[in-house]
């Protein structure tokens, strides 16, 4: 008799994303370091999470806040030391939490050693890492505005970088820097840490010259190839930011049996407030039955050959209380609903610093306030071509990153208690409503409303394993069962800010999580804004 495969810790994990420049800092240089983490995983053990997905920490010049990488064997010295890292990796594993690192290998940055070399002779090993042009091919746009071929007079070709011009692209067709990268990755393998969010990985397949950044044809192959010389059959998370994931290939990544990667981030429900054909500064209202849709269709996937990924923020994503929810009055209720909706689901869910406690946007009134390069790139631009400032500052404010990098909000004191020094970003002015120390002594806060679906997943199989099921209702109320052979659970939440209709079908056998006071309401047919039920009810 064959000995059944263990199942993958993963699948019923919550991971804990952490932006490591703003979560605390140590030395009073006003940046967050390794150090400052390290201070605060009895805090995060408190929260019950299984997993840090830890930002770049490497040596970096900072172009794009730390991926641009120009040693991926070093620690950045704003963040600390190798020492450092090792015991950030060990105290996080006295605590049962494991260490997930960012993976940046579609590009690296222009100081790192290769591209150096590469610039100084077309025949060195290293100059073939990139991906050099002597004509420009095309009109390819870089993510961050303008071309994605920049001319170097040092060598008088054109190279590729789809992101800043100070982040030349990587060229995966070349094995010898596919195995530079596996031998840096079997490196921090070789540290300990439990996993490795791949960052735009679905862009190393790329064929540029025919106009193919996302998905080319090579991709799967390089990913398995990865898997055969890296993490392998190890129990692993990989975890593939991948912008152009869809129902039909999302499961060429994470089916296990091709041996790729443990799941995806895909990223439609982030569209759905962006003009059509636009781009994502170009925003609209969100209409609920498309996001309905969307979260409903994710669940679509077959489970027993693939995975989800379960997301509301990241470091490049508005804060999704101000987004989807109310920042405002309606903050604590609206942040409670979409962390039911969103963790009642199936995968793996993941938890961006701050959202805990509701963290929200962080509106800026002059460019001069804004760090973020994609923004004032945008803003430049946009300007140039005579759109008016304060209509580019309102897009910036609704979708630019700043907003989920500004410092994470522990207590009153000076800059929140992220820095005793100045903090490289402004902290947001609501700090001294909005942050732990508050949450924590307040049983009713979001946090105890987090913690408590943390603790939900880790004890209900039916959370990892059950099926899901929509329930017919109008768009702006989004219903669903989870069921398996022990139980039955219905989620109803009122996705907006005014009373709704919702008929309880069900007998309720127990109320385990909520941001209502009582059931009476729902009993009456009613869902007062934002309601959020996690009911389990009888089979």
């Amino acid at each position: 008799m064959t000995q059944a495969k263990k199942e993958p810790w993963w699948k019923k994990a919550v991971i804990y994303q952490i932006y490591p420049k703003s979560f605390q800092d140590s030395n009073g240089d006003g940046i967050g370091d390794l150090p400052g983490i390290i201070s605060r995983l009895d805090y995060l053990e408190g929260l019950g999470i299984d997993a840090i997905w830890l930002c770049p920490v490497y040596k970096s010049p900072g172009v794009d806040n730390g991926y641009d990488i120009s040693d991926y064997e070093a620690i950045d010295p704003k963040y600390g030391t190798m020492a450092d890292m090792e015991k950030l990796i060990a105290e996080a594993g006295k605590r049962g939490i494991r260490i997930v690192m960012d993976l940046v290998v579609n590009h690296t940055s222009d100081q790192h050693p290769w591209f150096v070399e590469a610039r100084k002779n077309v025949d060195s090993p290293e100059h073939d890492y990139y991906v050099w042009a002597k004509e420009k091919p095309n009109d390819l746009r870089s993510s961050f505005s303008g071309s994605a071929w920049e001319f170097d007079q040092e060598i008088g070709q054109y190279y590729l970088h789809i992101f800043a011009k100070q982040q030349p692209d990587l060229n995966w067709t070349n094995p010898k820097l596919r195995q530079k990268v596996y031998d840096l990755m079997n490196f921090w393998i070789d540290k300990g840490i439990g996993g490795f969010r791949m960052d735009v990985i679905d862009l190393i397949g790329k064929e540029p010259e025919k106009g193919i950044t996302g998905n080319g044809p090579k991709l799967h192959d390089y990913l398995k190839e990865m898997h055969e010389k890296t993490f392998g059959d190890r129990d692993f998370l990989t975890v593939g930011e991948t912008w152009g994931a869809t129902l039909d290939n999302a499961p060429l990544y994470s089916d296990p049996d091709r041996k790729e990667l443990s799941m995806v981030f895909q990223f439609e429900f982030t569209e759905l407030d962006k003009q059509q054909g636009k781009e994502k500064w170009d925003t609209k209202p969100v209409d609920c039955g498309e996001l309905k849709s969307v979260l409903a269709k994710w669940q679509k996937l077959d489970f027993n050959h693939s995975w989800n990924s379960l997301f509301w923020n990241n470091h490049d994503l508005p804060r999704i209380v101000s987004r989807f929810g109310n920042d405002q009055d309606k903050r604590v209720v609206s942040a409670k609903m979409l962390a039911i909706l969103l963790h009642g689901l199936r995968g793996t869910p993941y938890i961006y610093q701050g959202e805990e406690i509701g963290m929200t946007n962080c509106p800026v009134s002059k460019i001069d306030e804004v760090e973020d390069i994609e923004a004032r790139r945008m803003y430049d631009e946009r300007l140039a071509k005579g759109e008016k400032a304060e209509d580019i500052l309102k897009s910036i404010n609704a979708q630019g990153r700043d907003n989920a990098r500004t410092p994470m909000q522990w207590n009153t004191s000076h800059d929140a208690g992220f820095t005793n020094g100045q903090a490289w970003l402004r902290v947001n002015p609501n700090f001294s409503k909005i942050n732990v120390q508050a949450a924590l002594n307040d049983p009713d806060s979001i946090y105890y409303c987090y913690k408590s679906l943390i603790k939900l997943r880790h004890q209900h199989r039916v959370l990892t394993d059950g099926s899901f099921t929509l329930l017919d209702t109008q768009d702006q109320v989004m219903a669903y069962y989870r069921e398996n052979a022990e139980e039955k659970w219905l989620i109803v939440c009122n996705l907006t800010g005014a009373e709704q209709r919702f008929t309880l079908k069900d007998q309720v056998a127990k109320v385990l999580l909520s941001n209502q006071d009582s059931l009476d309401e729902l009993k009456e047919g009613k869902l007062a804004p934002y309601a959020a039920y996690l009911l389990q009810v009888k089979k």
